[in-house]
């Protein structure tokens, strides 16, 4: 049968955790939601395993598949100044998409069918939404629904006035002796050399004492070669003292960080959702707590009966802060490495954990923002205060092209 109550595109973070959601869903009057889950069958556009990582307080829906988690995060300024701290009420948590896609695979049951295919169109309709593809065997295929929901990265990327890429590599690792510490996670070591118009750091994510994912990340314009991040990856364990070690697997991945609107409707049945539904929170590319949200909400709206609209899940004023943040950083008026390291202050780092959650009031994200470089933030308002007089003026202004190396603007991970 190929009409159904829902058809989610995509098989990723947002679109299992949908389905995940919708497998026990029922209408007001009690019955099932019919649910659709269109993915290209196993091969060239099957993604790469990947890991996300997020924070919450302890006792999470996932924390079962959990592939590790940490309750203290060190973060190391420029200088080598190495300052750990208790990430309460949080813990940081790693989950592998490996896990998560097998978890809710084995517990679809008959309510969600899973469809081979190689998804080409999505069209809106009055009544009905449909989903046009190929299948394995290379025939076309189309579904139709009540609603969409759509996971794909868009293309193009929606376009603001400005946009860096977290680009980043990283080495899961083994060494012969203990070398980590498994209970302190470091969040962000800024002691690799600091390329310019861009921020550089690495991260170290134990998972024994003898095994870790280290990563190199770059907030820039432009990824890097392969070559090239594995030559920084390899400096950094050098300083970090590794000596013997094999590389058992490895991970890259581009997030765009942009001040774009997107915008989660996309026809009166079509939806986005995911990286697709401005899921990503723009300051730090981190999306697997906004998937989370947004889909539940989701999930809510279909069982009240109502239209299902995700919610962009990051709070207008929070976004306005993020834009701010990016032109600073893009503008070269603040230095990445010196802002983040005192934004995450030890002793303000549940704070900061809570605030880019969206979980702080305005007036302790205020007392955040006085650890901050001052004065060139509040000439980064002031421009962007400018920026959008100028643009309400000239509505027919066309937008700044995104910067060289972004072309498509796809994500290829998220973190």
């Amino acid at each position: 049968m190929n009409d159904h109550d829902v058809v989610i595109v995509g098989g990723g973070a947002a679109g299992l955790t949908l389905a995940h959601r919708l497998s026990g869903v029922n209408h007001p009057d009690g019955a099932p939601v019919r649910v659709a889950l269109a993915e290209p069958p196993r091969g060239p556009h099957t993604p790469p395993p990947r890991t996300w990582c997020f924070w919450e307080p302890d006792g999470g829906e996932w924390d079962g598949l959990l592939a590790a988690r940490w309750r203290n995060l060190t973060v190391v300024g420029p200088d080598g100044d190495a300052r750990t701290a208790p990430a309460d009420p949080f813990v940081y948590k790693m989950l592998r998409s490996v896990d998560l896609e097998a978890r809710v695979r084995s517990g679809l049951g008959d309510r969600v069918a899973e469809v081979p295919l190689l998804v080409d169109a999505v069209r809106d309709g009055a009544d009905r939404a449909v989903v046009e593809g190929v299948m394995p065997d290379g025939s076309p295929a189309r579904l139709t629904a009540r609603w969409v929901f759509d996971s794909r990265p868009p293309r193009p990327l929606p376009t603001g006035r400005t946009l860096l890429l977290q680009h980043f590599r990283g080495w899961f690792v083994r060494t012969p002796a203990d070398a980590f510490d498994p209970e302190a996670a470091v969040l962000m070591d800024f002691t690799p050399p600091q390329p310019e118009n861009a921020v550089a750091f690495a991260y170290v994510l134990p998972l024994s004492a003898r095994e870790a994912l280290v990563e190199y990340t770059e907030f820039g314009p432009a990824p890097l070669t392969a070559a090239e991040y594995d030559r920084r990856l390899a400096d950094h364990c050098a300083r970090m003292g590794l000596a013997g070690f094999e590389v058992t697997a490895a991970e890259q991945g581009v997030i765009p960080m942009t001040d774009a609107p997107f915008r989660t409707r996309a026809g009166r049945r079509v939806f986005r959702i995911g990286g697709a539904g401005g899921a990503t929170r723009p300051s730090t590319g981190y999306t697997f707590s906004g998937v989370l949200r947004q889909t539940a909400a989701v999930a809510a709206a279909l069982e009240r009966g109502v239209v299902p609209v995700p919610p962009i899940p990051h709070r207008r004023r929070h976004l306005a802060m993020d834009a701010v943040l990016l032109r600073a950083l893009a503008t070269g008026r603040v230095r990445g490495a010196d802002f983040f390291t005192r934004l995450l202050a030890p002793d303000r780092l549940g704070d900061v954990l809570a605030f880019l959650d969206g979980g702080t009031r305005l007036s302790r994200e205020l007392a955040l923002g006085l650890r901050t470089p001052v004065v060139p933030m509040s000439l980064t308002v002031l421009d962007q205060l400018g920026h959008a007089v100028r643009t309400a003026l000239s509505p027919g202004r066309a937008p700044a092209p995104p910067p060289a190396g972004s072309s498509d603007g796809r994500p290829r991970t998220a973190r």
